[in-house]
């Protein structure tokens, strides 16, 4: 059974998804139904990942009912102002097929985009959330500074904040705003690419429990609190990272994972502060 995280809208959301970023379309509806097999009820797609629709398609062919799953989308780069907002999150709809999404983001504060005005595309999340069509509202890559703005500035606090979180780069002071605001942490690339399961403490770790390195890193995601939604298109894999519910990692091995944090250059993603990408 996969926990799920209460969120400070009164709405839950399961704390292990299924990610679909860099997964081509035509891939992306077997990857999702071989996911709805495995067990996985969350999934996390983009408007700039370009499987909205691929994604809808594999739940509604599914025998899992639209209730029973948890899909959240992000607002595309080239989309903040407030009109263009209202389309592309029209869109996002139409493509999933659905009338709802459970969860909606902005996916970039983009600060040196739009005169540094994402408080605007925040309010108009605000819109979505009011008359049901996102049930929760959050945001993704945001730094303090942006949660600091979104809270003197907008009337609702973020559901979540999804940001780049992994042994290499723990990204403690985003989380800590997270837990003193409610705002829950969601972590993308858990694994940082790969870049940790080599790594000779994951390694030690992983054998002392009997586990692959890939679930112990995924487990100290879990215990920390937060969402994780790892990605992969191997059904073997896919059951791995499904199967983190039946051990725990003790003190001594949440510490040496976290121990490995190399702050900065860890970072395996463009920082958000630096980061003002629109798709073409």
């Amino acid at each position: 059974m996969i926990p799920a995280i209460e969120l400070n809208d009164g709405y839950t959301i399961p704390q292990l998804g299924f990610g679909v970023f860099q997964i081509p379309a035509p891939e992306t509806s077997r990857a999702v139904l071989r996911a709805l097999e495995v067990g996985y009820r969350h999934f996390d797609t983009a408007e700039m990942y370009g499987n909205e629709r691929e994604v809808g398609e594999a739940i509604r062919a599914s025998d899992v009912s639209r209730d029973d799953v948890y899909v959240t989308s992000k607002l595309n780069n080239g989309f903040h102002r407030p009109d263009d907002a209202r389309r592309a999150f029209e869109k996002t709809l139409t493509d999933l097929g659905f009338d709802y999404v459970d969860l909606f983001l902005i996916h970039w504060p983009l600060p040196g985009l739009y005169g540094g005005d994402f408080v605007s595309t925040w309010r108009t999340l605000e819109e979505f959330k009011r008359d049901g069509r996102a049930r929760s509202i959050g945001v993704s890559n945001f730094q303090v500074a942006h949660l600091d703005r979104l809270a003197a500035d907008a009337e609702t606090v973020p559901s979540v904040n999804q940001i780049e979180a992994h042994p290499y780069f723990v990204n403690d002071e985003v989380r800590a705003y997270g837990r003193a605001h409610g705002i829950v942490t969601e972590a993308w690339s858990p694994i940082a690419q790969g870049g940790v399961l080599g790594d000779a403490t994951v390694r030690a770790v992983a054998d002392r429990m009997g586990r692959t390195p890939a679930q112990v890193v995924l487990r100290w995601h879990i215990q920390r609190g937060d969402v994780v939604f790892p990605k992969t298109v191997s059904p073997s894999r896919m059951h791995e990272n499904f199967e983190l519910f039946d051990f725990e990692l003790d003190g001594e091995s949440m510490d040496a994972l976290s121990g490995l944090d190399r702050g900065e250059p860890g970072r395996t993603g463009p920082h958000p502060d630096d980061f003002n990408y629109v798709p073409d």
